[in-house]
């Protein structure tokens, strides 16, 4: 209900009361400033959504692109004999893991409660997934460098390290966009994640080229070792908590 009250001034007195006087109501004030807040918090909430709509879309794309990664880097590999090209397809499996996560944590966004405690999980495990890719290149680049293995030509190698360097730095970008907007260190984490794929990338696709033209087979274990710290470090700040995402958290 709204009360009028009414003032006027007549000399240096003030009273009640009146034609002359000017009018307020102080609950219809209060009621819009009331309707505005809840016109900014729908806003808010809208806006949310449709960020964490993208960010599920590019989580999509992240799973199916790197379950086909995978399957060809992985027979690609076992045929020519390439570590650095296997590892590049586990990666790709690890990619897949992590996409699921981050679908599980966006899933979980519209609980604010739930959002946090499924978020520091999220970030856990991706740095997990990181760290367990990081010990797998290196073992398996040692044993190669030490049993001289030397990889044969893989032209669907270089077409996919080729493919995935142009597409992985896009999709890391995107990424980061909506883990800025949804303040969300797990998702910055995966961002991380799909750089270090077109890292890999290139990294693959020079030891595959210095392998098939000039027959350096140590390029290719060389390379994977070039993989390991890079994933190690990523995966360990993701263990900690640290990632670049500077409104995360």
């Amino acid at each position: 209900m709204c009360y009028r009250h009414e003032i006027f001034t007549t000399g240096d007195t003030e009273s009640t009361g009146g034609p002359q006087g000017e009018s307020f109501c102080g609950c219809e004030e209060r009621e819009e400033i009331e309707a505005s807040k809840i016109r900014g918090e729908n806003q808010i909430v809208t806006m949310r959504a449709a960020t964490v709509h993208r960010g599920l879309s590019l989580e999509f794309f992240t799973v199916v692109w790197n379950l086909l990664e995978a399957v060809v880097a992985l027979i690609s590999g076992a045929v020519v004999g390439s570590i650095a090209l296997i590892g590049f397809g586990l990666d790709s499996l690890i990619e897949v893991s992590s996409g699921t996560i981050l679908l599980w944590r966006l899933h979980a966004d519209h609980n604010e409660e739930r959002r946090e405690r499924v978020e520091r999980s999220a970030l856990k495990l991706v740095g997990v997934s990181l760290l367990l890719l990081a010990a797998y290149v290196a073992g398996d680049s040692v044993v190669s460098l030490v049993e001289r293995k030397a990889p044969e030509r893989s032209l669907p190698g270089i077409a996919l390290a080729t493919a995935s360097l142009i597409a992985m730095p896009l999709l890391a970008r995107a990424k980061r966009r909506v883990a800025w907007a949804l303040g969300s260190p797990a998702l910055q984490a995966d961002s991380r994640q799909t750089d270090i794929c077109a890292y890999l990338s290139a990294v693959l696709l020079l030891g595959l080229l210095l392998n098939a033209t000039l027959r350096w087979w140590w390029a290719d274990p060389v390379a994977g070792l070039v993989m390991a710290p890079l994933i190690g470090y990523e995966g360990s700040e993701a263990l900690r908590g640290k990632t670049c995402c500077r409104h995360c958290g």
